[in-house]
């Protein structure tokens, strides 16, 4: 049978496929599995299991739900590999981010709703997307895939993955893989594949500043007694410069060469105002991708409605800083905690506290027969040429995948696109972009068979 009639066949396998992978992904979207909230952990369990079902019916020749001790559930499966062919792991993630307020979604957040071509939910895009992809492909194939594959699909990655280098230790021989695919990026449109080669690190802290053993009126004291709100605010705002530059010392910087976003579509993609400044300088995908960037992500303070004539005795904040690939988190980390420490004003007491958010970054050079196989594979799903993109996010457990298994290739990709809105409100996953998606992760299971 020549390599055209294998192409078609499959093309025909995917198409006949995608349907019921997106009536699945609704059912998947229909389980809050948010695995930080405790509330939700019944619900997260329930999503494994599900997943669990549907990799047994794609075939597999056997499932198994693990976790870690006090780790969210996961659920690993096997497609034994035919003579001589390669392993592959299939990795993506079933929990999913808190809803950031129902009432502010279009639709439901648990109740997936087609629109205009998208589907939209929580988990539509990030991961539940990447998790049928994977089962799409075997169900193509028939639960008989040209090479072995083992599906990883995890259920903690929102909350940063805390027992994944456990379940990598003691599950590495059932993990251990030629390719690692991980479903778990972005495209910069529906219609260009992407290999995702750089990722941004991340730390935060929690800085505390005290003023006063208790709270005094701001009438009889204030002017001479200065307040720790104050404090703190002048503190943090010494994390940028006036051009709106990272401004701790000691950071690694870097550069992109691929081509820049145009300025007005990357705006439009953020929802930023009109008249709000981009900060830094540089390209934008420098700025996002190779370049450090500070965000304060919430105060402790009295809230407005709350509020009384008092000086306010103590204030924390915490601070999260993105860091670039090159960079180191334990340096980068000591950098920003120096920071802090060293400009709160009028010698106001300082604690800073080293969180527990710490990923490191990742880079990786596209070089070898697996990425040239990747490359070949989504340019024909796709219809155009993949390219490198970097991303300002950080997927923690990628580096810890890189270290696990040296020998691996990995690729990191996705079904997402600018408009997903990962994170955010009304997410959603483009359903075209999807059946490309399968139809890409099938033709390279095809191109990496001996």
């Amino acid at each position: 049978m020549s390599p055209t009639h294998i192409a078609a066949e499959l093309a025909a396998a995917v198409h006949a496929a995608v349907p019921a992978a997106i009536d699945d992904l609704k059912n998947l979207v229909r389980i809050p599995s948010i695995w930080a909230d405790p509330a939700r952990a019944d619900d997260t369990r329930r999503s494994a299991e599900a997943v669990a079902a549907l990799a047994a019916a794609a075939g597999a020749a056997d499932v198994e739900i693990i976790a870690a001790e006090g780790g969210a559930p996961a659920v690993v499966a096997h497609w034994p590999a035919p003579e001589g062919a390669p392993t592959v792991l299939l990795y993506a993630h079933h929990d999913v981010q808190p809803t950031g307020g129902d009432e502010h979604w279009t639709t439901p957040p648990f109740e997936p709703t087609e629109r205009s071509g998208r589907l939209y939910g929580r988990g539509a895009a990030d991961d539940k997307a990447g998790v049928m992809t994977h089962l799409a492909v075997l169900r193509a194939y028939g639960g008989r895939p040209p090479v072995g594959v083992t599906l990883f699909i995890e259920g903690e990655e929102e909350s940063g993955s805390p027992t994944l280098s456990t379940l990598l230790r003691d599950y590495h021989e059932q993990l251990t893989s030629d390719v690692i695919v991980i479903a778990d990026s972005a495209n910069p449109a529906v219609d260009v594949p992407a290999l995702t080669t750089s990722l941004r690190g991340l730390v935060d802290v929690v800085v505390e500043v005290s003023m006063l053993e208790r709270p005094a009126h701001s009438g009889v004291y204030g002017g001479p007694v200065g307040d720790a709100l104050t404090a703190l605010c002048r503190a943090l705002a010494t994390l940028h410069d006036e051009r709106g530059e990272v401004a701790v010392a000691g950071l690694h910087h870097g550069s992109s060469d691929a081509p820049d976003v145009d300025e007005a579509t990357f705006r439009s993609d953020v929802a930023l105002l009109d008249g709000v400044e981009l900060l830094g300088s540089g390209t934008i995908h420098d700025r996002t991708w190779r370049k450090p960037a500070v965000a304060v992500l919430g105060i402790d303070a009295p809230k407005v409605a709350e509020a009384s004539n008092i000086l306010i005795p103590r204030a924390r904040a915490m601070v999260s800083m993105r860091i670039a690939p090159g960079d180191d988190v334990a340096k980068a980390q000591r950098a920003l905690v120096e920071h802090l420490e060293t400009n709160v004003p009028w010698g106001a007491h300082v604690t800073v506290t080293p969180g527990a958010g710490v990923a490191e970054p990742f880079s990786v050079t596209t070089v070898g027969s697996a990425f040239d196989a990747a490359r070949r594979a989504f340019a024909a799903a796709y219809g155009n040429e993949v390219v490198e993109t970097g991303a300002g996010g950080s997927i923690p457990f990628i580096a810890e995948f890189a270290r696990t298994f040296p020998g691996a290739s990995v690729l990191v990709t996705g079904v997402g696109d600018p408009a997903s809105r990962w994170h955010g409100i009304d997410e959603s996953v483009h359903l075209e972009m999807f059946g490309r998606g399968v139809l890409a992760e099938a033709q390279l299971l095809a191109e990496l068979a001996p």
